[in-house]
């Protein structure tokens, strides 16, 4: 049968048959970042998120998300564009293998759309239905505490991946580029 989705705000016509999994359609048709763990929904490796919402995409029926709007890790980010959540992981080396990461990510924004300052707790309980066999998660909540505050138009943040720092030691105020020719952010100096 055809189903009708849109995928990374695309709109696609993907052939399923009725007990085809989103996850099976989506890698079938080139969106191999959802990873496939466990086919339980136990691990997260999978998760995408569905009409703004994550979801185990391994134990959710393609046919139940029939004309949704489809988010996974290619959408969020080009390489030299990075998601700042993406971003926060590669700066915080919030990632060792990296077969779990789209999932963390995937969960990672939905939590920041949701609450975009989280307690490290509240990090920690939503991405509790998410596992890292590699990580005793500590880089990973790191990178999505980090990420809220990148997320934070007030934060300027600095190459390393910190809080960036005037020559004072507080924050730096985020100001448009002084070169003109740009559209970065830097620093006050």
């Amino acid at each position: 049968m055809e189903i009708e989705l849109e995928i990374n705000d695309v709109e696609r016509t993907v052939e399923a048959s009725k007990s085809d999994s989103l996850l099976d359609v989506l890698r079938r048709n080139g969106y191999t970042g959802a990873k496939r763990g466990c086919d339980t929904g136990a691990c997260g490796f999978c998760t995408v998120h569905v009409d703004g919402e994550p979801v185990k995409s391994c134990v959710e029926p393609v046919t139940k998300v029939r004309d949704a709007s489809v988010e996974t890790i290619e959408g969020l980010g080009e390489q030299d564009d990075l998601h700042p959540v993406q971003q926060a992981f590669v700066d915080n080396t919030a990632l060792q293998c990296g077969f779990c990461i789209p999932g963390m990510i995937m969960r990672s924004t939905a939590l920041l759309e949701e609450n975009p300052d989280p307690t490290e707790q509240e990090v920690r309980e939503a991405l509790s239905d998410n596992l890292c066999r590699c990580t005793g998660y500590k880089k990973i909540v790191e990178a999505v505490l980090n990420a809220a505050e990148r997320m934070d138009s007030e934060t300027a943040v600095a190459a390393d991946g910190g809080q960036a720092v005037d020559n004072d030691g507080g924050a730096a105020a985020v100001t448009e580029c002084s070169l003109g020719e740009c559209d970065c952010m830097e620093g006050d100096q």
